[in-house]
């Protein structure tokens, strides 16, 4: 398994991982129409700038095989998203991935993220605090409940 920076060739297929995720994965802690609507949505028009800015890590298999993906928001110190294929899950490929995704944020301020109810003691047990369950105000015009999460910076930490 490798990591590689994403570029927006990748975009397409990180958009059908994510989808897949949202059907399979996401289904488990929200309802039939939420789901519905929120794999059906395109890529966000932020996406493909996050992804040039340099905010994307990618990793695969010794085929080249997308096992996953990691997007942040450099700018805002904020992780955009992270998805690992349903198959993979449990073999250390988010961890990786958000641990790649860390190394790129800022050290001196807060990271934060707007995790979906099922990633929640993902990130958790990665370090991250809850502040509180909100509504995310999806692109494709859903409120997806989630959890506020943030994690101290590294430099804060004594990292």
């Amino acid at each position: 398994m490798r990591c590689r920076a994403g570029t927006v060739a990748d975009i397409p297929a990180l958009w059908a991982l994510r989808t897949r995720c949202v059907r399979e994965t996401c289904s488990t802690h929200y309802p039939p129409d939420v789901i519905t609507r929120w794999a059906a949505s395109a890529a966000p028009v932020q996406f493909q700038p996050l992804v040039e800015a340099g905010g994307c890590v990618v990793a695969e298999d010794a085929a080249g095989t997308l096992l996953g993906y990691g997007v942040i928001d450099l700018a805002g110190n904020e992780v955009d998203a992270l998805f690992v294929d349903p198959d993979r899950s449990g073999q250390g490929i988010g961890r990786m991935l958000l641990e790649r995704v860390e190394a790129l944020s800022d050290p001196q301020r807060e990271l934060h993220l707007s995790a979906s109810l099922n990633a929640v003691p993902f990130y958790l047990r990665a370090g991250f605090s809850a502040d509180g369950e909100a509504l995310y105000p999806h692109p494709s015009g859903i409120a997806l409940a989630c959890m506020q999460m943030h994690k101290r910076g590294r430099s804060q930490r004594g990292d």
